[in-house]
Protein backbone atom coordinates (compact mmCIF):
# COMPACT_ATOMS: atom_id res chain seq x y z
CA UNK A 1 0.00 0.00 0.00
CA UNK A 2 1.89 3.09 -1.34
CA UNK A 3 0.57 6.24 -0.44
CA UNK A 4 0.64 9.08 -2.42
CA UNK A 5 -0.18 12.43 -2.55
CA UNK A 6 -2.39 14.47 -5.03
CA UNK A 7 -0.53 16.52 -7.25
CA UNK A 8 -2.92 17.83 -9.94
CA UNK A 9 -6.79 18.66 -9.97
CA UNK A 10 -8.61 15.30 -10.80
CA UNK A 11 -10.33 14.49 -13.97
CA UNK A 12 -13.70 13.62 -14.67
CA UNK A 13 -14.43 11.21 -12.05
CA UNK A 14 -18.04 9.98 -13.55
CA UNK A 15 -16.31 7.82 -16.32
CA UNK A 16 -14.30 5.96 -14.09
CA UNK A 17 -15.23 2.04 -13.20
CA UNK A 18 -13.90 -0.76 -11.19
CA UNK A 19 -13.73 -4.36 -12.07
CA UNK A 20 -10.96 -7.01 -11.83
CA UNK A 21 -8.36 -7.60 -14.65
CA UNK A 22 -9.81 -10.50 -16.86
CA UNK A 23 -7.33 -10.68 -20.00
CA UNK A 24 -3.33 -10.53 -19.57
CA UNK A 25 -3.42 -7.38 -21.13
CA UNK A 26 -5.47 -6.01 -17.97
CA UNK A 27 -2.62 -6.49 -15.70
CA UNK A 28 -0.11 -5.39 -18.38
CA UNK A 29 -1.91 -2.14 -18.09
CA UNK A 30 -1.41 -2.25 -14.47
CA UNK A 31 2.18 -3.10 -14.48
CA UNK A 32 2.85 -0.28 -16.58
CA UNK A 33 1.25 2.07 -14.45
CA UNK A 34 2.80 0.83 -11.35
CA UNK A 35 6.06 1.20 -12.81
CA UNK A 36 5.07 4.83 -14.02
CA UNK A 37 4.30 5.83 -10.15
CA UNK A 38 7.31 3.40 -8.33
CA UNK A 39 9.67 3.69 -10.81
CA UNK A 40 9.52 7.34 -12.79
CA UNK A 41 7.84 9.21 -10.06
CA UNK A 42 9.42 8.05 -6.59
CA UNK A 43 12.37 6.49 -8.09
CA UNK A 44 12.06 3.24 -6.79
CA UNK A 45 14.67 0.31 -7.99
CA UNK A 46 12.79 -2.24 -9.27
CA UNK A 47 14.18 -5.72 -10.08
CA UNK A 48 12.26 -6.04 -13.75
CA UNK A 49 13.00 -8.56 -16.68
CA UNK A 50 11.00 -5.68 -19.12
CA UNK A 51 11.59 -2.01 -19.11
CA UNK A 52 8.82 0.34 -18.05
CA UNK A 53 6.88 -2.99 -16.50
CA UNK A 54 6.97 -3.47 -12.83
CA UNK A 55 6.48 -7.31 -12.43
CA UNK A 56 7.66 -10.42 -9.56
CA UNK A 57 7.31 -13.34 -9.20
CA UNK A 58 3.64 -12.83 -7.41
CA UNK A 59 2.07 -11.22 -9.46
CA UNK A 60 0.71 -14.43 -11.57
CA UNK A 61 -1.08 -15.87 -8.15
CA UNK A 62 -2.73 -12.50 -7.90
CA UNK A 63 -6.43 -10.81 -8.68
CA UNK A 64 -5.49 -7.28 -10.25
CA UNK A 65 -8.04 -4.46 -9.20
CA UNK A 66 -8.83 -2.04 -11.45
CA UNK A 67 -10.06 1.70 -11.88
CA UNK A 68 -9.95 2.68 -15.88
CA UNK A 69 -11.01 5.31 -17.68
CA UNK A 70 -14.22 4.52 -20.30
CA UNK A 71 -13.53 7.64 -22.26
CA UNK A 72 -10.12 6.87 -22.66
CA UNK A 73 -9.71 3.31 -22.07
CA UNK A 74 -6.94 3.91 -19.27
CA UNK A 75 -6.02 2.12 -16.33
CA UNK A 76 -5.83 5.05 -13.51
CA UNK A 77 -5.56 3.21 -10.45
CA UNK A 78 -4.58 -0.46 -9.41
CA UNK A 79 -4.65 -2.81 -6.03
CA UNK A 80 -3.05 -6.14 -6.08
CA UNK A 81 -5.21 -8.95 -4.29
CA UNK A 82 -3.21 -12.13 -3.31
CA UNK A 83 -6.13 -14.50 -1.71
CA UNK A 84 -5.36 -16.90 1.02
CA UNK A 85 -5.57 -20.23 -1.59
CA UNK A 86 -3.28 -18.48 -3.71
CA UNK A 87 -1.03 -17.56 -0.67
CA UNK A 88 -0.78 -20.92 -0.01
CA UNK A 89 0.24 -21.74 -3.40
CA UNK A 90 3.37 -19.62 -3.61
CA UNK A 91 3.99 -20.56 -0.26
CA UNK A 92 4.37 -16.95 1.53
CA UNK A 93 2.83 -13.86 1.33
CA UNK A 94 4.19 -11.16 0.05
CA UNK A 95 4.73 -8.95 3.28
CA UNK A 96 6.66 -12.08 4.78
CA UNK A 97 9.90 -10.78 2.42
CA UNK A 98 9.48 -7.88 4.85
CA UNK A 99 8.11 -9.63 7.94
CA UNK A 100 7.77 -12.37 10.33
CA UNK A 101 4.33 -13.24 9.99
CA UNK A 102 4.25 -16.36 12.52
CA UNK A 103 1.82 -14.72 15.54
CA UNK A 104 -0.61 -14.22 12.25
CA UNK A 105 -0.47 -18.13 11.28
CA UNK A 106 -3.96 -18.85 12.51
CA UNK A 107 -5.83 -16.22 10.17
CA UNK A 108 -4.12 -17.74 6.75
CA UNK A 109 -7.49 -18.90 5.85
CA UNK A 110 -9.11 -15.86 6.10
CA UNK A 111 -6.67 -13.71 5.22
CA UNK A 112 -5.83 -11.68 1.80
CA UNK A 113 -3.02 -9.77 0.93
CA UNK A 114 -2.71 -6.21 -0.46
CA UNK A 115 -0.61 -4.79 -2.35
CA UNK A 116 1.25 -2.50 -5.06
CA UNK A 117 -1.21 0.11 -5.12
CA UNK A 118 -1.13 3.11 -6.78
CA UNK A 119 -3.11 6.17 -8.56
CA UNK A 120 -2.39 7.97 -12.00
CA UNK A 121 -1.31 11.39 -10.83
CA UNK A 122 -4.17 13.20 -12.92
CA UNK A 123 -7.07 10.95 -11.07
CA UNK A 124 -5.61 11.01 -7.47
CA UNK A 125 -8.34 11.99 -5.44
CA UNK A 126 -10.86 11.03 -2.20
CA UNK A 127 -13.58 9.35 -4.99
CA UNK A 128 -10.63 7.59 -6.87
CA UNK A 129 -9.68 5.96 -3.65
CA UNK A 130 -12.93 5.20 -2.39
CA UNK A 131 -14.11 3.14 -5.94
CA UNK A 132 -10.50 0.88 -5.60
CA UNK A 133 -12.16 0.30 -1.61
CA UNK A 134 -15.61 -0.51 -2.88
CA UNK A 135 -14.32 -2.95 -5.67
CA UNK A 136 -12.25 -4.52 -2.99
CA UNK A 137 -15.13 -4.69 -0.40
CA UNK A 138 -16.80 -6.75 -2.90
CA UNK A 139 -14.46 -9.21 -3.56
CA UNK A 140 -14.06 -9.21 0.24
CA UNK A 141 -17.74 -9.93 0.23
CA UNK A 142 -18.41 -12.26 -2.53
CA UNK A 143 -15.60 -14.52 -1.07
CA UNK A 144 -16.64 -14.35 2.74
CA UNK A 145 -12.92 -13.20 3.66
CA UNK A 146 -12.40 -11.50 6.84
CA UNK A 147 -9.02 -9.57 7.14
CA UNK A 148 -7.18 -7.16 5.04
CA UNK A 149 -3.26 -7.24 5.71
CA UNK A 150 -1.01 -4.52 3.25
CA UNK A 151 1.86 -2.41 3.96
CA UNK A 152 1.60 1.09 4.05
CA UNK A 153 4.41 2.58 2.91
CA UNK A 154 5.74 6.55 3.68
CA UNK A 155 8.67 8.04 2.01
CA UNK A 156 11.61 8.63 3.72
CA UNK A 157 12.67 11.33 1.60
CA UNK A 158 11.94 13.97 4.20
CA UNK A 159 14.42 12.22 6.41
CA UNK A 160 11.73 10.13 8.77
CA UNK A 161 10.04 12.67 9.77
CA UNK A 162 6.54 11.49 8.81
CA UNK A 163 7.15 7.88 9.16
CA UNK A 164 8.32 8.74 12.86
CA UNK A 165 5.52 10.52 13.99
CA UNK A 166 3.30 8.42 11.92
CA UNK A 167 4.82 5.09 14.19
CA UNK A 168 4.40 7.23 17.58
CA UNK A 169 1.19 7.82 16.65
CA UNK A 170 -0.35 4.60 15.35
CA UNK A 171 1.53 2.40 18.17
CA UNK A 172 -0.59 4.51 20.53
CA UNK A 173 -3.86 4.85 19.16
CA UNK A 174 -4.43 1.92 16.72
CA UNK A 175 -2.01 -0.79 17.59
CA UNK A 176 -3.04 -4.74 16.83
CA UNK A 177 -3.37 -7.19 19.81
CA UNK A 178 -0.28 -8.44 21.24
CA UNK A 179 -1.22 -11.75 19.14
CA UNK A 180 -1.06 -10.22 15.90
CA UNK A 181 2.18 -8.70 16.09
CA UNK A 182 4.58 -9.19 13.21
CA UNK A 183 8.32 -8.20 13.51
CA UNK A 184 10.53 -6.75 10.47
CA UNK A 185 13.37 -8.40 9.05
CA UNK A 186 15.13 -5.17 8.28
CA UNK A 187 13.95 -2.69 11.48
CA UNK A 188 14.31 0.97 10.79
CA UNK A 189 15.66 3.42 13.04
CA UNK A 190 13.90 6.24 13.04
CA UNK A 191 14.13 9.99 14.42
CA UNK A 192 14.84 10.28 17.66
CA UNK A 193 12.11 11.94 20.06
CA UNK A 194 8.13 12.34 19.29
CA UNK A 195 7.61 14.46 15.99
CA UNK A 196 4.48 16.40 15.75
CA UNK A 197 2.16 14.98 13.43
CA UNK A 198 -0.22 17.92 13.26
CA UNK A 199 2.10 19.49 11.12
CA UNK A 200 3.22 16.93 8.99
CA UNK A 201 1.27 16.29 5.28
CA UNK A 202 -0.27 12.70 5.88
CA UNK A 203 -0.89 11.14 3.59
CA UNK A 204 -5.02 10.55 3.00
CA UNK A 205 -4.99 7.02 2.39
CA UNK A 206 -3.27 6.41 5.73
CA UNK A 207 -6.12 8.80 7.55
CA UNK A 208 -8.65 6.22 5.60
CA UNK A 209 -7.07 3.34 6.68
CA UNK A 210 -7.14 4.36 10.53
CA UNK A 211 -10.78 5.72 10.22
CA UNK A 212 -12.26 2.60 8.71
CA UNK A 213 -10.60 0.23 11.87
CA UNK A 214 -7.08 -0.52 10.53
CA UNK A 215 -4.63 -1.53 12.88
CA UNK A 216 -0.78 -1.56 13.06
CA UNK A 217 0.77 -4.97 13.30
CA UNK A 218 3.77 -3.80 15.30
CA UNK A 219 7.61 -1.64 14.36
CA UNK A 220 7.82 -0.63 10.53
CA UNK A 221 10.44 -2.59 8.29
CA UNK A 222 12.78 -0.55 5.68
CA UNK A 223 12.28 -1.06 2.23
CA UNK A 224 15.51 0.15 1.01
CA UNK A 225 14.08 -0.54 -2.92
CA UNK A 226 11.64 1.86 -2.25
CA UNK A 227 13.55 4.50 0.31
CA UNK A 228 9.81 3.55 2.97
CA UNK A 229 9.11 2.83 6.27
CA UNK A 230 6.75 -0.08 5.94
CA UNK A 231 4.11 -0.55 8.37
CA UNK A 232 1.98 -4.07 8.60
CA UNK A 233 -1.79 -3.44 8.45
CA UNK A 234 -4.64 -4.90 9.32
CA UNK A 235 -8.01 -4.17 9.59
CA UNK A 236 -10.40 -7.00 10.47
CA UNK A 237 -13.66 -6.84 8.20
CA UNK A 238 -15.93 -7.33 11.52
CA UNK A 239 -14.29 -4.35 12.73
CA UNK A 240 -15.04 -1.88 9.93
CA UNK A 241 -16.23 1.49 10.98
CA UNK A 242 -19.59 1.92 9.93
CA UNK A 243 -19.30 5.42 9.46
CA UNK A 244 -17.04 4.24 5.97
CA UNK A 245 -18.46 0.92 5.20
CA UNK A 246 -19.96 3.03 1.88
CA UNK A 247 -16.33 3.35 1.20
CA UNK A 248 -16.83 -0.39 0.81
CA UNK A 249 -19.97 -1.55 0.11
CA UNK A 250 -22.05 -0.02 -2.98
CA UNK A 251 -25.28 -1.49 -1.32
Amino acid sequence: MLELHASRPARNLDQLKTRLAEHPDDILAAQKLRYRVFADEMGARLNTRHPGIDQDFFDSYCEHLLVHDEHSGEVVGTYRILPPHQARKVGSYYSETEFDLTRLQHLRHQMVELGRSCVHPDYRSGATIAMLWSGLAEYMHRNRFEYLIGCVSVSLRDGGQLATALRHHMLDKAHAPIEWRVFPRHPLSLLPGRQDLASLDVPPLVKGYLRAGAMVCGEPAWDPDFNTADFLMILPMSRLNPRYARHFLRS
